[in-house]
C-alpha cells in the first residue's frame, strides 16, 4: 500500500519514510502542502500523513479539505502541540481521521497507520446489512450514506463508527467496545475519542444534533443506535 507523507521537517519526514518502507509500505515524501497536493493526484496514495503547520499557502488542514472534496482517502494529521478536543474537532471538520503529536514514536505511528487502513477497508466487507427509514439511508456494503436523499460524506472512521452502531442496533455498545471495534486496541486509552466522534457524526446524520434520535447516549456506559419508523408508514 502507498502512503503519502507531507511534512516540512526533513528529519521527521525522512525518519517516517524509512520506518514505513521497512514495514513494507510504498512511500512518497513531500516537504510542503502544495507539493503534497500535487502528489496526491499523481501518486494516488492509500493513506495521507499531513503535518498541520507548513510554510507557503497550503497548510495541512487546507490540503485535507481539498482531499475531502474529491476522495475519502484516510488522512492522519501530525501536530507539534498537545492535542485537545478542540484540535480534533477542527481536524474532523477538515475531514481528518486521526491525530498524532510530535515527536512521533515510530512503532506507535505504524500501529496507528495499520489501524486506520483497517478502518478504511470496511468498504470491502461482505456484510449486506442496510438501513433505510426514508430520512437516513445507509448501505454498509457500498459504504454510502444518504440524508434526506442527499449523499453525505463520512470519513473512514466516521463510517466505521456508524456501521458498528447500526450492526448493534437496539443494544448499548460500551465506550471500550467502540474503541476496540472502531479504532483498535492501540486506542484503548483514548477515552475521549468516542464522545468527540459521536458528536461529529450526529452533526452529519441527525436532523437535530442537540436532540438525537438515532445515536443515543447511555450515560457513563456507551452509545446505542435506535432505528426509526420508516417515513410514510
Amino acid at each position: 500500500m502507498k502512503i503519502l507523507v507531507v511534512d516540512d521537517e526533513q528529519d521527521i519526514r525522512e525518519a517516517i519514510g524509512r520506518k514505513l518502507r521497512r514495514e513494507g509500505f510504498d512511500v512518497v515524501l513531500c516537504s510542503d502542502g502544495l507539493e503534497g497536493w500535487k502528489a496526491f493526484h499523481t501518486d494516488r496514495p492509500d493513506l495521507v500523513v499531513l503535518d498541520i503547520i507548513m510554510p507557503g499557502g497550503m497548510d495541512g488542514l487546507t490540503v485535507c479539505r481539498r482531499i475531502r472534496e474529491i476522495a475519502d482517502t484516510p488522512v492522519m494529521m501530525l501536530s507539534a502541540q498537545r492535542i485537545t478536543e478542540e484540535n480534533i474537532i477542527e481536524g474532523l471538520n477538515a475531514g481528518a481521521d486521526e491525530y498524532l503529536v510530535k515527536p512521533v514514536r515510530l512503532n506507535e505511528f505504524v500501529a496507528r497507520v495499520r489501524a486506520l487502513l483497517r478502518r478504511a477497508q470496511i468498504a470491502s466487507s461482505d456484510t449486506d446489512q442496510n438501513y433505510d427509514d426514508g430520512y437516513l439511508s445507509v448501505d454498509l456494503h457500498r459504504r454510502q450514506v444518504y440524508v434526506k436523499g442527499r449523499k453525505e460524506h463520512l470519513t473512514p472512521t466516521e463510517f466505521k463508527l456508524l456501521a458498528v452502531l447500526i450492526e448493534n442496533a437496539g443494544r448499548v455498545v460500551s465506550q471500550r467496545d467502540l474503541l476496540e471495534q472502531v479504532w483498535g486496541r492501540e486506542y484503548i486509552d483514548d477515552v475521549y475519542y468516542p464522545r468527540v466522534y459521536v458528536s461529529q457524526l450526529r452533526r452529519k446524520v441527525e436532523q437535530d444534533p442537540a436532540n438525537p434520535v438515532y445515536i443515543l447516549t447511555e450515560h457513563r456506559i456507551g452509545y446505542r443506535f435506535e432505528k426509526q419508523t420508516r417515513q410514510g408508514e
